[in-house]
């Protein structure tokens, strides 16, 4: 199963919101407390696995364009804050109820899920 996440945070910081897209459906969790960029991107990884789990997948692809979160959810960058170290265990904790997790960083404009929160805010 494929799915592509993106984070929102308006303004940053900000309230974050998190966008998932999977089977041509988005998911966008609103309103998910407030932070930086860095959190919302966490939070929508952490909310694509949610979804996937919710779904019954046992194999995922987690498609994202932000290089920091997806090299830190793959172990090629440290986790430095305290916070990234616990949004990192929390992914751990749920990718380890798959078969197979595959994080890949891809290019914005090939983020479903950051056009779905574009989208939701009227600006395309």
């Amino acid at each position: 199963m494929k799915l592509w996440f993106d984070g929102g945070c308006r303004p940053n910081p900000g309230v974050l919101e998190t966008s998932v897209v999977t089977g041509g459906k988005a998911h966008i969790r609103a309103d998910c407390g407030s932070g930086d960029n860095n959190d919302a991107e966490w939070l929508a990884l952490i909310h694509a696995l949610e979804l996937a789990q919710g779904l019954g997948a046992k194999d995922v692809a987690l498609l994202g364009d932000a290089a920091m979160i997806v090299h830190q959810a793959r172990g090629e960058w440290p986790c430095k804050t305290e916070r990234f170290k616990a949004y990192h265990a929390r992914f751990t904790a749920l990718a380890a109820q798959f078969d197979r997790v595959r994080v890949r960083h891809i290019k914005r404009q090939q983020n479903l899920a950051g056009i779905a929160l574009e989208r939701h805010h009227g600006k395309l």
